[in-house]
């Protein structure tokens, strides 16, 4: 029984009318797809599988085109299941019924169903949790496919009756062979130099579906020389770069501007800045991300850090695009390059902890302040050394609570101005020591 997901390729797929370069290219078997070699290769991991006759559910995780629906169907054809391609974008809970009803049907006929669904983490928690006992009972094999982490985006429950496989953006060598296989399939050379060729598959950007249809493209131009970049710059428009600003990319970007940062590379910094504002990116997140790397990774070391980061916040704030982002990025050059040290981070960190778990015990009554005479007569105050009237103005009283034992939470480095901080720590704790008579 068929029902509207099943699609059923034409015995002739060349006869059915024009299909873009694309589809035309589409591989017919594992063996022809480019990339991924480390999951089709001989010792890819689901090569392995394939051999070993045990192919359970997937979950294919990677940027858009670089074969993941392609893959997924020639795993049925390995594997003799009948394939059903949906996307959550378009397939409501109805929709689904009658997809798992057709294949316990073809299950009672003695046929399984691969089940592909693109975008698979547009599924909300309910839709997801709809797959689980047709994926136990056997009804289904299913194979998803996302560009987001599933982590973050897919129901434990799915994860963990599947397996995750990464696959990877085509490299520039897997795209120079797809570029190679679409000229012989149009029977000529694209009218390109070596240059432009470079370029175009640079703005592939590591996209094979991408690549095709610049390849169609430039195909169909008529020249009487080869063209070089400019030239084809002129002609075509660069892809846009993968960054969503809520997405994945968006944290994967920020992290490597962090820890760009943080491992004191301004030239890796400035790139992974430029590439968030290439993307979209709001200029006031990055100002704000900005000074929290400041505060967490500079800190007491070079306390001039957090004021240049505000004060760039500030000229964007009255600049605007485009002139303001350059103080942006003098800012990402200073942070980059000062002295680093997560010392107020962790110690902050600490007393938090400490807070936590000691958070009734009351302050000493020698800090308390003693406004009336009850309290006064409850020890208030009482024993209380000012230290403006110590010789050095340091009394060296405790100041946690009584029941508590002294400890320690900031540890400065030696490095920037946290080691004129370190000084002062030392100096400070061999004086209290004296004045406590320890």
């Amino acid at each position: 029984m068929a029902d509207l997901f099943d699609t059923a390729p034409p015995a002739n797929p060349d006869a059915a009318g024009p299909r873009p370069l694309a589809d035309r290219l589409r591989p017919r078997a594992l063996d022809q797809v480019i990339g991924q070699a480390h999951l089709l290769g001989e010792n890819g991991s689901l090569r392995g599988m394939l051999d070993a006759g045990a192919l359970g559910s997937l979950v294919f995780w990677g940027p858009p085109g670089v074969g993941k629906t392609t893959i997924a169907r020639l795993l049925a054809q390995e594997t003799d299941l009948h394939f059903v391609q949906i996307s959550a974008i378009f397939t409501g809970i109805s929709d689904l019924r009658k997809v798992f009803e057709a294949a316990k049907i073809r299950r009672a006929n003695g046929s399984g169903t691969l089940l592909f669904v693109d975008e698979i983490h547009r599924f909300n928690k309910a839709q997801q949790d709809g797959f689980l006992p047709h994926m136990e009972d056997g009804t289904i094999l299913l194979v998803g496919a996302t560009t987001e982490n599933p982590s973050f985006e897919l129901n434990a429950a799915v994860l963990s009756r599947s397996q995750v496989l990464v696959l990877e953006r085509l490299s520039d060598e897997d795209l120079e062979e797809l570029m190679q296989r679409a000229e012989a399939a149009l029977e000529r050379r694209l009218p390109l130099d070596d240059s432009a060729r470079a370029t175009l598959r640079e703005m592939a950007d590591g996209d094979g579906r991408a690549l095709l249809n610049l390849v169609e493209q430039a195909a169909a131009w008529k020249t009487d020389a080869p063209l070089g970049p400019a030239e084809l710059g002129k002609r075509l428009s660069r892809r846009a770069a993968q960054y969503d600003k809520s997405g994945d990319a968006h944290y994967n970007l920020i992290s490597a501007l962090h820890k760009s940062v943080r491992g004191s590379d301004p030239d890796a910094a400035l790139y992974w800045f430029a590439r968030m504002l290439e993307g979209g990116e709001d200029p006031r997140f990055l100002a704000r991300r900005l000074t929290r790397m400041a505060v967490e990774d500079i800190g007491l070391a070079d306390p001039a850090a957090q004021r240049q980061c505000l004060d760039a916040w500030e000229t964007y704030e009255r600049l605007g695009s485009p002139e303001g982002e350059l103080a942006l990025a003098q800012a990402v050059i200073y942070v980059a390059l000062a002295p680093k040290s997560n010392g107020a981070y962790v110690a902050y960190k600490a007393a938090r902890k400490a807070a936590a778990k000691t958070g009734s015990e009351p302050p000493p009554k020698h800090i308390l302040n003693a406004p009336t005479g009850m309290m006064k007569d409850q020890g208030y105050g009482a024993g209380y050394a000012y230290d403006h009237d110590a010789e050095d103005g340091f009394s060296g009283q405790d100041y946690f609570p009584e029941t508590m034992a002294r400890e320690a939470y900031y540890q400065p480095v030696e490095r920037g101005f946290e080691r004129d901080l370190a000084k002062r720590l030392a100096y400070f704790s061999k004086l209290r020591a004296k004045r406590q008579g320890g």
